[in-house]
């Protein structure tokens, strides 16, 4: 599951690149001129990005959980399918059999 999780970071990080300063909500730190408000702003850009990562995390976590419920309902069918078609093959091969013969 960290697996999947990586490999769809690391496939969004190919697909879409991006410049920092074009991220909504980030702002730029060195135009600050005091220490600590360049601290501050750093600070700032830290925590929407982390808030940004956890909801993509949560979002991409309910699209796996979708996914494996799908899958597990189409398992369900197929195994269904599987056992009705084995039915009728079954079926079938009766009534292939030649009758028994009269005595």
């Amino acid at each position: 599951m960290l697996f999947r999780l990586s490999a769809v970071w690391l496939l969004l990080a190919i697909v879409a690149p991006a410049a920092a300063q074009d991220v909504r909500g980030l702002e730029i730190c060195t135009a600050e001129k005091t220490m600590e408000r360049r601290t501050g702003c750093l600070q700032s850009n830290d925590e929407f990005l982390q808030q940004a990562l956890a909801k993509s995390a949560k979002d991409t976590q309910a699209k796996l959980g979708a996914a494996d419920r799908e899958l597990k309902a189409q398992r369900a069918e197929i195994a269904a399918l599987k056992e009705s078609l084995e039915r009728l093959q079954r079926e079938l091969a009766e009534l292939k059999k030649p009758p028994a013969a009269k005595k």
